[in-house]
């Protein structure tokens, strides 16, 4: 994912789709969830997996439109 693209994501995401910020596949982004290796925090609701944007873009080092690192 670009970075455009990842800022422009909702405030919170599947795991497959924080998988795709780190180039990680649908299988191994559940894996790594379920073993608590994924690459940032995750939340687990029930039995599904969410990662927040906010997470997302501060584990990989993104500014925001402002400038702040988030």
């Amino acid at each position: 994912m670009t970075v455009t693209e990842v800022l422009s994501l909702p405030v919170s995401v599947d795991i497959v789709t924080a998988g795709r910020c780190f180039g990680i596949g649908r299988t191994k982004s559940h894996e790594l969830a379920r073993t608590g290796e994924f690459p940032c925090d995750v939340l687990r609701l029930g039995v599904k997996y969410r990662v927040t944007r906010a997470e997302l873009l501060r584990v990989l080092g993104i500014e925001t439109a402002a400038g702040e690192r988030v």
